[in-house]
């Protein structure tokens, strides 16, 4: 049974292990698809969310959750990457999520690594997130080094959707994806923190013992450019789901 919390503004909701973390975290995001069918949706990827991206399907397939009327946007996409490429974040969402479910698929809203005018594209994803209403349920994960989407450390609290530079530590522990380290792409475009803290609701998972540190720093000390994920505590309805592991005895 998931032990429930509250770290100062933050709802935190902390589960055995990581399948009892991905059923609470989807739970949480097939409640809302139900009460509001044409949810906006922020999605993230990375390991830690296909656990629950597959406990979605499997309402999804037996009846129990529809995503037909349901838009999302994800959180970033790697700058050089063709939504083919089997590393893309675009690549991601369909292989682990979308493929699997019965959301039209032009309602799915990813990013463009390739594009020309990384200005140009960054701005108009922003107008275009405005123009459907705005993200209802954004999900999140936590690097190591407390970032979330790719806002790595000293990322200001007013940023918008633009093209970062990856940190030696994120090229690192996103090198397990590669073949090897040197194939890494070594900037991407990434929704701002200020975009991200714009939803109605912010769902941060986090799984591990690598994330414990991360997830202290967030919850209990002062919000912090060195910390990216601190200044969710400013948010009005954010939850924390994780399992023991990451909780690491809060």
């Amino acid at each position: 049974m998931a032990e429930r919390k509250r770290v100062g503004n933050i709802d935190v909701i902390i589960c055995e292990d990581e399948i009892e973390a991905a059923k609470e975290s989807a739970n949480i995001f097939a409640e809302a698809i139900r009460q509001k069918p044409n949810l906006v949706l922020g999605l993230a990827t990375g390991g830690t969310p296909v656990s629950m991206y597959k406990e979605l399907i499997k309402m999804n397939k037996e009846g129990e959750l529809d995503f037909f009327h349901a838009s999302t946007f994800n959180l970033d996409e790697y700058v050089g990457l063709s939504p083919e490429h089997d590393q893309s974040y675009r690549y991601f969402m369909n292989t682990n999520l979308f493929d699997h479910v019965n959301i039209d698929k032009s309602k799915t809203y990813v990013l463009d690594g390739l594009t020309k005018d990384i200005d140009r594209t960054c701005r108009e994803y922003e107008d275009f997130i405005k123009k459907q209403g705005g993200i209802d349920v954004q999900l999140l994960g936590i690097g190591a080094n407390g970032h979330i989407a790719f806002n790595e450390p000293g990322s200001s609290k007013d940023s918008r959707t633009r093209e970062v530079v990856l940190t030696e530590k994120t090229i690192k522990d996103n090198s397990r994806f590669f073949e090897d380290e040197s194939q890494v792409p070594r900037k991407a475009l990434t929704m701002g923190i200020a975009t991200i803290m714009e939803a109605r609701k912010i769902v941060l998972l986090a799984t591990g013992s690598n994330k414990k540190d991360a997830v202290k720093k967030a919850l209990q000390e002062a919000s912090s450019l060195e910390v990216p994920a601190s200044f969710l505590k400013e948010h009005d309805d954010c939850i924390f789901v994780l399992d023991k592991d990451a909780a690491g005895g809060l």
